[in-house]
């Protein structure tokens, strides 16, 4: 990176994580802390921005300072901060934007903003700093399902996107549909390890279209039609169905992920295809990907586990390959809750 090293510290708050982290230039990450509220918006199904504002300004601070302590770095010894500037919740993102100008302004530092996909894109850099541009990457998570050409920082064409619900927003909505408590997607994709894959052949959408785009919306619908001509009850109360649903589901989902990323690759003429975001971290949508690199012969390259949902990390990372490029530019005291990738 830079000839001179720096620290950074990268801060998240766009949803309904609090994460902090401090990585060097030179000797990488240095640690990380990571809150998440899901015990707080679970009894309401989802997450309720407000009260997800009003956690983030409860926890931002000690969670810096407990990160500081564990480090055993000093405040001073912080360069630059960088922050999530979008998209994401207005006010969660307020929080995170005011700690970081407010630490910006008293020490006398750079503030850089983030935006929360690059941050996404980048996060395998944290562990594969080989990977090289350009490279394809599946951006896959609750709100986004999106292939993008990544030319370099700061450059990328989005080739594909989702025309209704995203992956991560199907495997939420179709927990629902069978009775998971929320966040449900995490314990579908779990029943699935136990559950028959090719009980119930659900549609694999827009499988078969020359095109990159995705649309899972159609597929939701079809779980629930299945649930009611099994019978709700039975479903809610069978272990068993809920397994083979489960599987079913995920292999159409994984399936079409794997069979575009494959077909992106083919159009860009690339061998190194990145897959982030938190439902990259699904063990079924990695073994499928990895079985068709090691045929096909590319390169797959995936963020650690604990880095696929929101962090600190990926914030602090992107911050520093900024510097290293000579992006710092004023503090920029704002947000942008809507925010194209390829703006």
């Amino acid at each position: 990176m830079t000839a001179k090293p720096m620290l950074v510290l990268g801060i998240e708050t766009s949803c309904d994580e609090t994460g902090v982290a401090l990585y060097h230039t030179i000797e990488g990450l240095k640690g990380h802390k990571l809150y998440s509220q899901v015990h707080l918006h679970a009894e309401y199904g989802g997450v309720v921005p407000e009260l997800a504002s009003r956690d983030h300004v409860r926890k931002l601070l000690p969670l810096i300072q407990d990160l500081l302590d564990e480090t055993n770095i000093t405040i001073n010894s912080i360069n630059t901060i960088a922050y999530t500037r979008g998209p994401g919740l207005s006010g969660a993102l307020l929080v995170g934007t005011t700690v970081a100008n407010a630490l910006g302004y008293a020490l006398n530092k750079p503030v850089i903003g983030v935006h929360h996909l690059e941050a996404h894109l980048l996060s395998p850099l944290l562990s594969n700093p080989e990977l090289e541009f350009p490279f394809v990457a599946l951006l896959v998570s609750g709100g986004h399902t999106q292939l993008i050409q990544v030319d370099g920082i700061g450059s990328y064409i989005i080739q594909g996107d989702t025309r209704d619900d995203a992956a991560g927003e199907a495997f939420d909505k179709t927990a629902k549909i069978m009775g998971l408590p929320y966040p449900g997607g995490a314990l579908l994709s779990k029943l699935a390890e136990t559950g028959d894959a090719f009980k119930y052949p659900l549609p694999k959408p827009m499988l078969n279209r020359p095109d990159l785009d995705f649309s899972f919306s159609g597929l939701k619908t079809a779980v629930a039609q299945l649930v009611h001509k099994l019978d709700a009850q039975k479903v809610m109360a069978s272990s068993t169905l809920k397994a083979d649903i489960s599987a079913s589901f995920q292999e159409s989902v994984t399936e079409v992920l794997t069979q575009k990323c494959c077909r992106a690759l083919r159009l860009n003429e690339s061998k190194s295809l990145v897959i982030a975001g938190g439902v990259g971290a699904n063990s079924e949508l990695r073994r499928k990907v990895n079985q068709q690199a090691k045929k096909q012969g590319f390169k797959v390259y995936y963020p650690p586990v604990e880095f696929c949902t929101d962090n600190g990390a990926m914030v602090a990372l992107v911050g520093a390959l900024k510097i290293s490029e000579g992006i710092t530019g004023p503090n920029p005291f704002d947000i942008k809750p809507r925010w194209s990738l390829s703006a």
